[in-house]
C-alpha cells in the first residue's frame, strides 16, 4: 500500500470518528436545550395558573386552555409533604382528532389561603418539538456528510501535494540500473526532510555506482590473476607427472592435486560468471532455440559420462522452444542442467529430456530423493556429495533464468528428480528498426560464439 493511501485512510478514519462524536454530542446538546425550553414554558404557565387560582378560586374548577392542558386536584397535607415536582413525557387522547398526541407533563403542588393543598397537572403538546428535533437531525446528517466529503477531498489534495516530492524521488530510484550512471534528479521541494532524503539518495546512488565499477574491475582483475597461477600450477603438475622417476603412489597424489586444481579453476570461473550475471553485464539478447542448443551439447556431454551407461530419451514438441535470451548464457544454463542430471544419475539410469513450445523438462533417475528447496543454494551438493561438483551449477542456471524473466521448478519423487524450465517466448514487442538492431546484434553474437567454438576445437586438437 502506498504511503499516500495509507496516510489518507488513517486521517479519513480519524476525521470520521471525531466528526461522528461531535455530531452525537451536538445532537444531544440541542435535544437538552429544547427540553429545557419546553420545561421552562410549562413552569411559566403553571405559575400563571397558580397566581390566578390564588386570586380567583373559581379557576380551580376549570380545565384546559388554548395553549395547554391543565387540571387541578385537591390532595391531603401528607401527600403534599411527600410530593416532588416532576417532568415527564406522555400521551393524551384528542377526541376531535381521534388520536393520541405526545405531550410534556409537569406536576406541582401549591396551597390555597384556606389551607387546602392542590396538585396542578400541566400538559403541553410536543409535536412541534419532535418535528423540530427531526428536522435538526436531518440537517445535521446532511451537514455531516457534506463536511466529511469536503474534508476528505481537501485532505487528499493536500496529501498529494505534500507527498509529490517523495513520489518523484521513488520514480527516480526506479530508473537506477546497475552499471549505469545516475539519471538527473529534478525534485524541487521546500520540505527539509524530503530535501535531505533526496540528497542522501543521490549520494548513495553515486557511491553504489562507484562501488559497482570497483567491484566489477576487481572481479575481472582477480579472475585473470587467479587463472594464470592456476594454469601454471596445473602445467607444473602435468610436467611432474611425466617424470619417469615418479612412483605409483606419487602419481596418485599428483592426480588428486590435478583434480583439485581443476575444481578450483572451475569454481573460479563459476564465481566470476555469477558476479557478471548479477552485475547485469550480459545485455545482448537474441532468439535462441533451446532444441538447437541441446542438439549441440548432448553428444559431447553423453560422451563425457559414457562410463555411467545412461539411457537418453529425447522428445521434441511440434514447435521448437525459442526464447529471448543471451546466447552464451542459454548454452551455460542448458549445459549446467544436463550436466547436473548426468552427474547425479545412477549407473545405467535414465535421462528424459522433453521440449515443448514453452518449456524444457529434464528428468533423471537418481539414488536419493533431493530437497527442492536446497537444490539451488550455492555450494549445495546434495546427499551424495559428488567431488566433481562445485555446487554452483544449479545456482548459475537459476540466476540466468531470473535474469531473463524465467523460472525453474524442481520436483523429486521416487528417487527421480525433474526440472521444469519456463522462459518467456521471444518478444513480439520490438518492431521496425529495433528488430533490425537486435538481428544484427544476434548475428554478431553468433559470429563471436562461432569463433569461440573454433578456438576450443583447436585447443582440443
Amino acid at each position: 500500500m502506498k504511503l499516500l493511501h495509507y496516510t489518507y485512510r488513517k486521517l479519513s478514519l480519524l476525521l470520521f470518528l471525531l466528526m461522528a462524536a461531535w455530531g452525537v454530542l451536538f445532537y444531544y446538546a440541542i435535544i437538552d436545550e429544547v427540553m429545557d425550553e419546553t420545561d421552562d414554558t410549562l413552569e411559566n404557565y403553571s405559575e400563571i395558573l397558580i397566581n390566578n387560582a390564588l386570586m380567583d378560586p373559581s379557576v380551580l374548577e376549570t380545565e384546559g386552555s388554548l395553549m395547554s392542558f391543565y387540571k387541578f386536584r385537591p390532595i391531603s397535607e401528607k401527600e403534599a409533604e411527600d410530593f416532588d415536582d416532576e417532568y415527564y413525557d406522555s400521551t393524551v387522547y384528542i377526541e376531535s382528532e381521534d388520536e393520541y398526541e405526545p405531550v410534556r407533563v409537569f406536576k406541582t403542588v401549591f396551597r390555597m389561603p384556606d389551607g387546602q393543598f392542590y396538585e396542578l397537572e400541566m400538559m403541553i403538546s410536543i409535536l412541534e418539538r419532535d418535528d423540530m428535533v427531526e428536522a435538526i437531525l436531518w440537517y445535521l446528517g446532511a451537514l455531516f456528510l457534506l463536511f466529511l466529503i469536503c474534508t476528505s477531498i481537501g485532505t487528499r489534495l493536500i496529501l498529494q501535494s505534500v507527498f509529490r516530492p517523495l513520489q518523484r524521488l521513488l520514480n527516480w530510484l526506479q530508473q537506477i540500473q546497475p552499471g549505469r550512471e545516475l539519471p538527473a534528479l529534478d525534485n524541487p521541494t521546500k520540505i527539509r526532510e524530503f530535501q535531505q532524503l533526496g540528497e542522501a539518495a543521490v549520494d548513495m546512488g553515486n557511491r553504489s555506482y562507484k562501488a559497482y565499477e570497483e567491484q566489477k574491475q576487481f572481479i575481472e582483475n582477480a579472475s585473470h590473476e587467479l587463472q594464470t597461477p592456476l594454469a601454471i600450477v596445473r602445467g607444473k603438475v602435468e610436467l611432474l607427472a611425466e617424470n619417469e622417476s615418479m612412483t605409483e603412489e606419487q602419481l596418485k597424489e599428483l592426480d588428486e592435486i590435478y583434480a583439485t586444481l581443476g575444481r578450483a579453476v572451475g569454481l573460479n570461473k563459476s564465481l566470476l560468471l555469477l558476479s557478471r550475471i548479477e552485475n547485469g553485464q550480459y545485455t545482448e539478447t537474441e532468439d535462441v532455440s533451446v532444441d538447437e542448443v541441446l542438439d549441440e551439447l548432448l553428444p559431447d556431454l553423453m560422451d563425457i559420462y559414457e562410463g555411467k551407461k545412461i539411457h537418453l530419451e529425447r522428445a521434441k514438441g511440434e514447435e521448437p522452444f525459442v526464447i529471448r535470451c543471451n546466447h552464451a548464457l542459454a548454452q551455460i544454463m542448458v549445459s549446467n542442467l544436463v550436466k547436473n542430471s548426468l552427474l547425479h544419475n545412477r549407473e545405467g539410469g535414465e535421462l528424459h529430456i522433453v521440449t515443448t513450445a514453452s518449456s524444457l523438462i529434464i528428468k533423471n533417475s537418481g539414488e536419493h530423493p533431493l530437497d527442492g528447496e536446497k537444490l539451488f543454494r550455492r555450494f549445495y551438493r546434495g546427499i551424495d556429495g559428488k567431488k566433481d561438483s562445485t555446487g554452483l551449477g544449479l545456482a548459475i542456471a537459476r540466476e540466468i533464468l531470473e535474469l531473463h524473466g524465467g523460472r525453474i521448478i524442481a520436483k523429486s519423487d521416487d528417487n527421480k528428480t525433474q526440472f521444469i524450465v519456463t522462459l518467456p517466448s521471444k518478444s513480439k514487442q520490438e518492431e521496425g528498426d529495433s528488430d533490425e538492431v537486435h538481428t544484427h546484434s544476434g548475428r554478431a553474437s553468433r559470429r563471436k560464439s562461432g569463433r569461440r567454438k573454433k578456438v576450443q576445437r583447436k585447443k582440443k586438437k
